[in-house]
């Protein structure tokens, strides 16, 4: 579909497309988990939150815009591949291509561990050279995050994660539409679970290869320049190997396993957190303006 969109536009259309498709896309996984968890939180989904308190309607602004960002630059990479075919630089191609359903299953499995690979090792130089520290640290300004964080990026950041869409083709044939499907679907959904806020009772976050949403929510508390931590995505194995895990016994572990079993995460701590009200994120006027109108109470009657 997406080879065949390219072969009918100029690079302009197949960008715009791309994008539109990633917006519906994005909107969809991450706002379909909002609603349900961030809303009309209750007190036995409140229990497995990472971080029992819940951010303020001006920073889930800031991370939808910051989220715009991140989609029309990370459509970037895919659509120059999609044009760089006919110049005979981009190996794409639509259908099977000549190649059949094994080879699909091949290459989602070569992309699914080569990205991973990639992503630890250039978000780790993110939190390891100060220059890329500054192209990243806009992502870390959300140290609660929500679904909506995923590729809440900087151009620059989201420009470098995305290349992989880029120079996959110039290096391997691949179907276009699996490709992006694999980093559309399948990485940004594990990326909406990664950000979630909420923990899963498995693989809970001792699962000892699986990079579960405490570990991101880890690193988005505490890791920052030099202090690289779960730099890796869907695989602890990377994380692992350098050193940068979080560690913790079950007396001083931050995850919501470790602290109901503790007695923590009561009804009664439930009743005291504070649920922001969310509706001002259905007015344009706070999109616009960042700001909650106030209502002005009635004058008491004399």
């Amino acid at each position: 579909m997406l080879y065949e969109l390219a072969q009918r536009g100029n690079f302009f259309t197949t960008w715009l497309a791309l994008t539109v498709i990633a917006f519906a896309l994005t909107m969809l996984m991450s706002g379909a988990l909002f609603r349900r968890y961030y809303w009309r939180p209750t007190f036995e989904t409140w229990r497995y939150k990472t971080n029992p308190q819940f951010p303020k309607p001006v920073m889930i602004r800031r991370e939808v815009l910051q989220m715009l960002k991140g989609i029309y630059t990370a459509t970037l990479c895919p659509a120059i591949a999609l044009h760089l075919v006919d110049a005979g630089w981009s190996q794409a191609y639509g259908g099977l291509g000549g190649y059949g359903v094994g080879y699909l299953v091949f290459t989602f499995f070569v992309v699914w561990i080569g990205s991973d690979l990639y992503e630890f090792a250039y978000h780790r130089l993110g939190h390891t050279r100060a220059f890329w520290w500054k192209q990243h640290k806009p992502h870390h300004a959300f140290a609660n995050p929500t679904p909506f964080a995923v590729i809440a990026d900087d151009h620059l950041d989201q420009l470098i994660r995305s290349a992989p869409l880029l120079f996959i083709p110039m290096l391997m044939p691949i179907n276009m539409d699996l490709l992006f499907l694999t980093y559309g679907a399948f990485f940004y959904g594990y990326g909406v679970y990664l950000h979630w806020g909420y923990e899963l009772r498995w693989p809970d976050a001792h699962h000892p290869w699986i990079n579960t949403a405490f570990q991101h929510y880890i690193h988005h508390a505490r890791s920052t320049l030099m202090q690289p931590m779960h730099t890796g995505f869907f695989f602890k194995l990377w994380d692992k190997l350098a050193g940068s895990e979080y560690r913790a016994g079950p007396e001083t572990c931050a995850c919501a396993k470790c602290s109901i079993a503790r007695g923590e995460r009561t009804r009664e701590e439930f009743e005291r957190i504070v649920k922001p009200d969310y509706s001002p994120l259905l007015s344009p006027s706070f999109w616009l303006t960042g700001k909650v109108r106030q209502v002005e109470e009635p004058a008491p009657a004399e």
